[in-house]
Parts: structure tokens; sequence; C-alpha cells
């Protein structure tokens, strides 16, 4: 009798694991997490050993972003990549994005070009499979609590952007940060764009407020809108003009993403602010004028 009511608990359990999933936000929230970070170690074992053969490369970073893309479908998001073009850049360049999540993987790998790696803190080398995967596909990593030690790292990366062609990718808030407007930049991106005088593109995630919270406990289907905003150049800028180029690639961004809000009236999403910029050292500010109006959307 007992070993019946235990299979017959066992036959339960799906069902009622399933309703629970339906009804409870909760509980889904944390089905969902769960299986976002189990879909990333899973792919971090399996490539580890393949690309081990290859080396240290950011080639590799092809075979991660391939990984990751059927996550999206699976976790229900839908992302919207906008004014791709301005990618469309020969030679080495920073980009710089707002940092809301672990959720910003998915878009990542929709719009990162090739030959791009991220920067990322130290402590992400020590995730077993996940950072011995992050550090063969090429990833940057530098140690937040030793400011030595990273301003060695990015003057060793401002060199191995232009005799690599690379390009980098920075989350320049420096944490997560799903608040209502962004937090204040640290300058080390435009530091290291200034010093290997490369461009800037600016990229603005669109707030995941409808779908997924983590203070909430919210992860529904949704979708993200990506923008790119044309790039911003640095040549022949100099490290006392990283304040106001800070300030002014920030203050784009904050506006793009102001119009992308849900809370925002109307729908400007086709609009590309401009952004200043300057065409050398001594001289004033000059303007951008955004590219076309073209939209490419994945689904």
């Amino acid at each position: 009798m007992e070993l019946f009511l235990f299979h017959s608990f066992l036959l339960l359990l799906p069902g009622a694991a399933l309703l629970l999933y339906r009804h409870n936000p909760t509980f889904q929230y944390f089905c969902k997490v769960a299986f976002f970070n189990l879909w990333i170690l899973a792919m971090a074992t399996l490539l580890s050993p393949l690309v081990a053969f290859w080396g240290r490369s950011v080639e590799n970073m092809k075979l991660l972003r391939a990984a990751l893309r059927p996550l999206k479908h699976l976790c229900g998001i839908r992302m919207q990549v906008r004014g791709s073009e301005h990618l469309d850049i020969q030679g080495p360049y920073v980009i710089v994005c707002n940092h809301q999540a672990s959720l910003d993987l998915l878009g990542m790998v929709e719009f990162i070009p090739d030959r791009c790696v991220p920067i990322a803190k130290r402590e992400l080398l020590y995730l077993g499979t996940v950072g011995w995967a992050c550090w063969l596909s090429g990833i940057i990593f530098i140690d937040r609590n030793r400011r030595d030690k990273a301003i060695q790292v990015m003057s060793q990366t401002a060199r191995t952007m232009w005799s690599e062609n690379l390009r980098v990718l920075i989350f320049p808030e420096g944490t997560r940060n799903q608040g209502r407007s962004m937090l204040p930049f640290k300058r080390g991106a435009f530091h290291l764009a200034v010093q290997a005088q490369v461009p800037i593109v600016p990229v603005v995630f669109s707030p995941y407020w409808d779908f997924f919270s983590s203070k909430e406990k919210k992860f529904t289907s949704g979708t993200c809108t990506i923008r790119v905003l044309p790039k911003v150049e640095t040549q022949g800028l100099s490290p006392k003009d990283v304040p106001r180029l800070t300030d002014t690639v920030r203050q784009a961004m904050v506006d793009a993403i102001a119009e992308m809000s849900p809370s925002s009236p109307g729908e400007q999403q086709d609009k590309q602010p401009p952004l200043q910029c300057w065409a050398g050292a001594g001289q004033g500010p000059g303007r951008l004028e955004p590219e076309g109006n073209m939209a490419r959307t994945r689904n």
C-alpha cells in the first residue's frame, strides 16, 4: 500500500509542478532562472573541451553566441535590434551598454560583432566550466578591487585592440541595475577608447519591467528592444576630455532609454538621438547626426 501511494505521488508530482508553474508567478520565476543558469552551465561544460583544442581565442566567441541564441526562445523573450548598421565599422571600437540583469546575455549575442569580447569582473573566472569557457573565448577579466591591476589590464587592452583588430564591450555602470535611471558611469571604458583612439558605440537595452524583475520575482514572456546609437569619435581627444565624453554618452543613452520605456507616451523607437562628439583636441563639440532609420528585428 505504501509503495502504491509513493508511486501515485511520483505520478502526480509533475502535474502539480506544472499547475504551480502556470499559476504561481514566484514559482515560475525560480524555475526559469534555474533553467537559464543550468543552460549556460551545460553549454559551457559541453563547449569547453572542444574550444580547448584551439586554445584561447576571440574566435571562440562565435561558438558561445551560437550556444546561447536558442535560450531566448526557451525563455519566451523576443529581441529586436535597431540601428545595427552603426556597428558596421572597420577596425576596433568600444561598445558601452546599460546593464540590467543576466538576461543581457540574450541581447549581447544578438548584436555583438565578430572579434568582440566583453570586459568582465575577475570573479567570473572562478565559476567552474563557465569561467573556463569565458577565458577560452578571449573575455578580458579585471580585478575591480585592485585599481593598479585594472589600469594595467586596460592599457594592455588598448594596445591589443589595434594589434588584433579587437572590439571590446563594457558595462560602464559597473554593476547590474534594474532601477528607473542609469547609475553614474565609471570612466574606464572612456579612458580605454581615448587611449586607443577608437570610436565609442553606445548601445541601450529597453527596460525589462514588463516581463522580468528579480525584486518582484517576475519572469514572463516579453520583448526587449536593443538600440545601437551612432558612434562617437575619440580621435584627437586626451584624458582631460574623458569626463565630458562620459557625460555626453551617458546623457544620450539616458534619453534613448526614456524613449524606449513602456511608460513613455508614444512610440519613438525609430528615432536616433544625436550625440555630441569632438573632431579633435581643442575643438568645440560638434553634432553627430543620426544615420538612416534602418532597423533589424531578430526573432
